[in-house]
């Protein structure tokens, strides 16, 4: 046993170094086959022995853990924010001030836009990290912060040491994260710091795994078994130990120095793998930082100088429409290249033509354009003064510029949108949604097979999936044989799907898995449904004129009627599963469920129209009871504001008795 456990012991201390060069050092000392063989090795280990796996293994770091609710932790050490200045003067008055009374040198650093963690080690070993919360009392986000590959879960030393970092998300990992979220209809992040920051306050650490979270470490907050005469030597000291120390720290003597350091890093803060959003100058010597000491809120040795948006002048040659996935279209400007932030740019988003409208660009215009939060180009405005009557007014468009179909738009938003669902800009998000679990449940047709179907010219749209081929997916990346059967069985099975699934499928605006379904049951075919005129449509309980008239544009489109005429000729049930009801008790019935129950809530949904009732996902005085589970929020507090009956799980139970 005692030899196992050395090899255990063994194995956790090579692969926690490969990961140390490979993620903080950026060098690769091993092959990824010989890492994954010691990976696998350490598993089967593990696997036998339970008992011998050790705090710091590199499975640790899996992120399988599900959380209620995050820990409140207070903090050893407050974690204080620091005094924003927005001019080189308020910087220079600041260092000149402790220059008068104190002989010292300062640390100049980038900083990182992210969100501020306390990373605690007992003997070396990484015990608890938490969120900065109010600088007083934090969160308990330990699991989540183990995903990440540049926190050592133990030090070479057995210390006792609380450590800050800025936990962010690199511009690169941004932006596919963005492209991910695009492609599966999701809300998009506003920026780096949001997502890292939702990301770290994921209750489920899968997903803050999934996003690649990185750390930078910036500060010793308590050390029980060294000192430091500086903050300088202390960072030396904690990239020895293997903390990812922020790479943007520079030491300098003098003032003139550090106002030099802060503009260098002022003109290279576009070309940074992260985003950051000023410099911190701190002074150097911990003694003299002890006799200056701080204020309720902010320390007096340390300050935060926030960049200014650079901003320039150039002209607009064109402005293009850009088709997005989900058939936004999206003016697009066009101008000659300016030098901004670090890095050239020549074109930016207009956003939406609206903000075009309401800022008067049009082409030819000069404009001005800034990069907001020194990363997305944005135009600020146009310098009317320097018009010389050629410019040409924006054409708001009423045909999609990719495939032709109707450009329409909502009352109530400023999106003008194309409707073809055959539209190539959006084919790659459409199939996407096809083959999802509440859609068509094509089990094997995710993401990466898509895109690679679609550059190999095997799909164009959602109808193709029908008529795919063996000897064409087989010899594909990741396929093989058994992969090309199981996904044609899954294809094969997804035609016996119920019309529900199939309405949901086809991605109509405003149609989710519960609008199909009611649609579903309220017509016998998809025939019938696109028969149907939007005032039969409208009359529909929890449909509604908006909804109705996004069906029928949908099914008018003769992209959808060609589309339609293939998935029929494939053998795609197109009839609604009619379940034969001999117990009506829940007729004319409304229920919303909400809150945490014992079962799923589509467990709920299947009971309740069983017994003929319908359910609903917002609460109206049209509703009949609200089935609440624990943690019920709005939708209970609204029940109880209209005098909706509200009843629990037991409650239910009892009424299905």
């Amino acid at each position: 046993m005692e030899n196992i456990k050395q090899k255990i012991v063994d194995l956790v201390k090579e692969l926690n170094y490969y990961s140390y060069k490979y993620y903080t050092d950026d060098e690769n000392v091993v092959s990824d086959y010989e890492y994954d063989m010691k990976m696998q090795e350490l598993k089967n280990l593990e696997a036998q022995y339970p008992e011998l796996i050790q705090p710091d293994s590199p499975t640790q770091r899996i992120g399988d853990v599900t959380l209620d609710k995050f820990e409140q932790v207070e903090h050893k050490v407050k974690l204080q924010s620091l005094q924003d200045v927005f001019t080189l003067d308020d910087v220079r008055e600041f260092m000149v001030k402790i220059d008068e009374g104190y002989s010292t040198d300062y640390v100049v650093e980038t900083k990182i836009d992210g969100l501020s963690v306390a990373l605690e080690y007992v003997d070396g070993i990484f015990v608890r990290g938490a969120t900065r919360g109010n600088g007083s009392i934090g969160e308990d986000v330990t699991n989540n912060l183990k995903t990440i590959k540049t926190i050592p879960l133990s030090l070479p030393e057995k210390i006792n040491i609380i450590v800050r970092g800025e936990v962010f998300i690199s511009k690169e990992n941004f932006e596919k994260i963005n492209e991910e979220r695009e492609l599966l209809g999701e809300k998009l992040f506003a920026n780096p710091r949001n997502a890292a920051a939702g990301s770290l306050r994921q209750l489920n650490s899968k997903i803050a795994a999934k996003r690649k979270l990185d750390i930078y470490i910036f500060n010793i907050q308590e050390c029980l078994d060294k000192k430091f005469e500086t903050h300088y030597d202390g960072l030396m000291y904690l990239k020895k130990l293997g903390f990812n120390v922020n790479p943007g720290i520079y030491l300098c003597k003098t003032v003139d120095e550090a106002i030099k350091k802060i503009e260098e890093i002022g003109e290279e803060r576009g070309v940074l793998s992260y985003e950051m959003d000023g410099a911190v100058v701190k002074v150097n010597d911990i003694q003299i930082r002890e006799e200056l000491g701080e204020t309720s809120k902010v320390p007096k040795w340390a300050i935060a100088y926030k960049y200014p948006p650079e901003k320039k002048e150039t002209k607009i040659k064109e402005i293009l429409f850009q088709v997005g996935r989900t058939g936004v279209i999206t003016p697009l400007a066009i101008f000659d290249t300016i030098r901004l932030a670090g890095s050239n740019v020549s074109k930016a988003t207009l956003h939406n033509f609206d903000y075009i409208t309401q800022k008067d660009i049009r082409v030819g215009d000069t404009i001005i354009v800034q990069k907001a939060g020194d990363i997305i180009p944005e135009v600020v405005e146009s310098i009317k003064e320097k018009r010389d009557g050629t410019e040409q007014i924006v054409e708001v468009p009423k045909v999609c510029p990719v495939c032709g179909s109707i450009a329409t738009r909502d009352e109530e938003e400023v999106a003008i949108r194309c409707n073809g669902i055959e539209c190539p800009a959006q084919q790659l998000r459409s199939i996407i949604h096809f083959a999802t679990r509440d859609a068509m449940d094509i089990e094997g047709l995710g993401p990466a097979l898509v895109s690679q179907l679609i550059q190999t010219n095997q799909i164009k749209n959602i109808a193709d999936i029908y008529y795919l081929e063996f000897n064409n997916i087989v010899d594909m990346e990741r396929m093989g044989v058994k992969s090309a059967n199981n996904l044609l069985k899954a294809i094969e099975k997804s035609k016996q799907n119920s019309l529900d699934k199939l309405i949901n499928a086809f991605g109509i605006r405003h149609i989710g898995k519960n609008t199909a379904k009611i649609l579903a049951n309220e017509f016998e075919t998809l025939d019938d449904l696109m028969d149907a005129n939007v005032f039969e449509l409208a009359s529909i309980n929890e449909i509604g004129e908006k909804i109705a008239v996004s069906i029928k544009e949908f099914f008018e489109n003769p992209q959808t009627l060609d589309l339609i005429n293939r998935l029929k000729n494939a053998g795609v049930n197109m009839k609604a599963e009619k379940k034969e009801i001999t117990d009506e008790r829940f007729l004319n019935k409304t229920f919303v469920i909400t809150g945490t129950l014992s079962k799923p809530r589509n467990e709920f949904v299947s009971i309740i129209e069983s017994f003929a009732g319908k359910t609903s996902n917002s609460v109206s005085k049209k509703t009949d009871y609200v089935l609440a589970g624990e943690e019920a929020g709005s939708k209970l507090d609204k029940a109880n504001d209209l005098g909706v009956k509200v009843i629990s799980e037991d409650e239910f139970n009892e009424m299905i008795r």
